[in-house]
């Protein structure tokens, strides 16, 4: 068995280097590839973690690294299928007989959905004893991966997440980034203004830029069902899959909102589903767990109070709520939100939402550069009662959290407002998505 696996494992890692690569657009995430450290990717499938593989594979070779110097292995290849712990411990010493003038040399492995194969961070935390080894690996579960890790790499991993294309992306896809470096400029405003338009319409996963619309539908509802059976029901054993469909559904309608699970078990029972509270706790971790959605929780020092307090919800991508929640589509503010957020956590600042002492909200309680920055997503603010909302929910958030300055993010209004102690900044979001 080891010898027929040998030769499927040779056979891959030759195709695998013969393969053409392709050409990705660059993301802005980055690996570090640092010796003694393993870089973790982590991100819902068809982000484009492998594509985040290949462009650092081209960047090696753009460096003057040998093809023989870098292992890129599937593991989602038919070929890998059963693939088990003796067999993971075969890999490098295929490769070493591949390649046998580049053992005792700097080389690269990089791992796809290593998380498919039990026992993976032994064998990694193993191949770590080389000071020369630089590795990668790829999962689309973050608690497989980052909890893992955690416990049997001891410090070791440094994690990415891969999140769907930001707007900024979304322009150097469709070769209009220098759009984004010159605002000033009113044809590149106007640009900025239409690709913002298509971004809100077709969210950011890569490949639902090539679709038209029926198609972009049918593939991101496609995303969603092996989201649910590939990493929910089979990884986890759920038995339950109406019970999952029907709160990945309640979900996605509650993108940008507050949700409670006692909330969300009665919505379930009133559909007449029947099941017990560890269930629907257990599917809700599942989904976190499978980056389709994260929660974002109140921004206080007591932990009881954060941990009492309803978490606000939001979604993977507001172009697959709009394919698979289409009355959603038409709710512009919670689409802003959501947008708002996943931009946010791309830049690592999103700590929770504000609740001033007369219940009025603040959207996000960020930290930059060691100092609190509170954002509010809002649509439209013409309505003057719209307006007066926001603006005294952020003055009242400011002089709480003792901040000078706050934004609101817009869809296209934009200027300054002079509060007591303060200063807000309205902003477009074609704008502000674009600043670094």
């Amino acid at each position: 068995m080891q010898d027929g696996f040998s030769e499927s494992l040779r056979d891959a890692l030759a195709d695998s280097e013969r393969r053409e690569m392709p050409v990705p657009t660059r993301r802005d995430a980055h690996l570090r590839l640092l010796p003694g450290k393993v870089d973790a990717v982590v991100g819902m499938r068809r982000v484009g973690k492998s594509w985040l593989l290949h462009q650092a594979i081209q960047d090696l070779r753009s460096q003057g690294v040998p093809r023989s110097a870098i292992l890129h292995l599937e593991f989602e290849d038919e070929r890998l299928a059963g693939m088990g712990t003796e067999e993971l411990r075969r890999i490098d010493q295929v490769f070493d007989a591949m390649h046998p003038d580049q053992v005792g040399k700097e080389r690269w492995f990089f791992f796809d959905e290593i998380q498919t194969v039990p026992g993976w961070e032994q064998y990694v935390r193993r191949l770590l004893g080389d000071p020369k080894l630089h590795i990668v690996v790829t999962g689309s579960s973050a608690k497989l991966l980052s909890t893992e890790i955690a416990t049997s790499l001891r410090g070791r991993a440094l994690t990415t997440e891969v999140l769907p294309f930001s707007f900024r992306e979304v322009l150097r896809h469709r070769g209009a980034e220098d759009a984004a470096e010159s605002v000033p400029d009113a044809r590149a405003r106007a640009r900025l203004r239409h690709e913002f338009d298509l971004y809100r319409a077709t969210g950011g996963f890569p490949e639902a830029w090539s679709m038209d619309c029926d198609t972009r539908r049918e593939l991101l509802q496609g995303y969603l069902d092996v989201v649910l059976l590939r990493d929910i029901v089979e990884r986890h054993r759920v038995t339950n899959a109406p019970l999952l469909r029907a709160l990945v559904r309640r979900l996605l309608r509650c993108m940008s909102n507050r949700v409670s699970l006692s909330g969300l078990a009665q919505d379930l029972r009133s559909m007449g589903l029947s099941f017990d509270k560890d269930a629907i706790f257990a599917q809700m971790q599942y989904v976190t767990d499978c980056h389709l959605a994260f929660q974002v929780p109140l921004y206080t020092d007591s932990e009881r109070r954060r941990q009492v307090n309803a978490k606000k919800l939001y979604a993977i991508d507001h172009g697959l709520v709009q394919a698979c929640i289409p009355t959603r589509s038409a709710d512009t503010g919670h689409q802003l939100e959501n947008i708002v957020y996943l931009q946010l956590r791309r830049r690592g600042r999103v700590l929770g939402y504000h609740q001033t002492a007369t219940q009025r909200e603040v959207d996000f309680v960020c930290e930059r550069e060691g100092r609190i920055e509170l954002v509010q997503s809002c649509a439209e603010m013409s309505d003057a009662k719209t307006r007066d909302r926001e603006v005294s929910a952020l003055t009242e958030a400011m002089q709480e959290t003792a901040v000078e300055t706050a934004t609101i993010v817009t869809l296209d209004e934009e200027g300054t407002v002079e509060v007591d102690g303060g200063r807000i900044r309205v902003v477009p979001a074609w704008r502000w998505l674009v600043e670094l």
